[in-house]
């Protein structure tokens, strides 16, 4: 299992850092913006979309309506999924 963190505007993704917040402030740095960036672990032995798990205190964010550590908006999740589909396989 590895961290990962997706934009989902610019679709792109920073994988592998200490923490998800390691990756975030990554992209941040290179001109993401916050509300785009969603934490995961992917899990590479696994086929799409349980490769994806959704859970990071990142995520956490109360003002877009994501209460807990997990990814609500499925339109989110399936983008994240795309996402990954593209750059990992």
């Amino acid at each position: 299992m590895v961290k990962a963190v997706v934009d989902i505007e610019k679709c792109v993704m920073s994988v592998g850092g200490g923490l998800h917040a390691d990756e975030e402030s990554y992209l941040l740095e290179r001109g993401s913006r916050q509300e785009n960036l969603w934490g995961i672990n992917i899990h590479p032995a696994r086929d799409l979309p349980e490769m994806v798990e959704f859970d990071s205190v990142i995520n956490i964010r109360p003002r877009q309506d994501n209460r807990s550590r997990y990814v609500e908006d499925s339109s989110i999740r399936e983008k994240v999924i795309a996402i990954v589909g593209k750059l990992v396989q």
